[in-house]
């Protein structure tokens, strides 16, 4: 079975990515096909920044430590889950812990038990966070994103020369998981002359 190799940018609090990536672990789990995801970080809380004359070099990865940044402590930990090799086991942990059981992922003490249960060394974690490097891939991944890629919203893929923003309405399951990443994939990558679909919302009737 030939490996269908994919980028994922990311963004822990958007529920977008926890329905892409659950999908697509069902995708994987069908046996009808073997990905590879490469998962990459894309900062929302950069994105949605809006820079006044005062803090036009604010980023997510320079900010002090002592400013809270939503999102930040989420890249840090799975940082350093990677660099324990725990990288996928704590990635789909701490979105499970964010999406599913509505916990506080910019709490630290959260983020530790949800490193804890994935086989994470909790000393070696803390440590890491404390890295003034550890968000140097944050930094790498978001950059390429924006201005190579023009990556704007999470989640975008990204087959080969060919990039998509994709909203799923719902986790998808089963064959159904498969259909859809099958038209997906087809369409992100087999036709580069389809720039943009986007559905109408439909008025409410009064």
């Amino acid at each position: 079975m030939d490996v269908i190799e994919l980028d994922l940018f990311y963004d822990y609090n958007c529920p977008f990515v926890y329905r892409a990536a659950k999908t697509l672990e069902a995708v994987g789990d069908s046996g009808e096909r073997a990905l590879k995801i490469n998962w990459r970080y894309f900062s929302l809380s950069q994105v949605n920044h809006r820079a006044e004359d005062a803090d036009l070099a604010w980023t997510v990865w320079s900010a002090p430590a002592s400013e809270t940044v939503k999102g930040r402590l989420a890249f840090m930990a799975a940082e350093a889950a990677r660099r324990q090799d725990r990288f996928d086991a704590f990635h789909i942990a701490l979105l499970d812990a964010r999406h599913r059981d509505r916990l506080d992922i910019e709490d630290q003490a959260v983020v530790e038990r949800v490193a804890m249960a994935a086989g994470l060394d909790l000393e070696r974690l803390r440590s890491d966070l404390a890295d003034p490097t550890i968000l140097d891939r944050l930094e790498r991944d978001h950059s390429e994103a924006r201005d190579i890629l023009g990556v704007f919203g999470t989640p975008t893929l990204v087959f080969g020369g060919g990039a998509a923003y994709v909203r799923l309405a719902r986790v998808l399951e089963g064959t159904e998981a498969l259909r859809v990443f099958e038209t997906v994939a087809g369409t992100v990558a087999g036709e580069p002359d389809v720039l943009e679909i986007k559905r109408p919302i439909r008025p409410v009737a009064v």
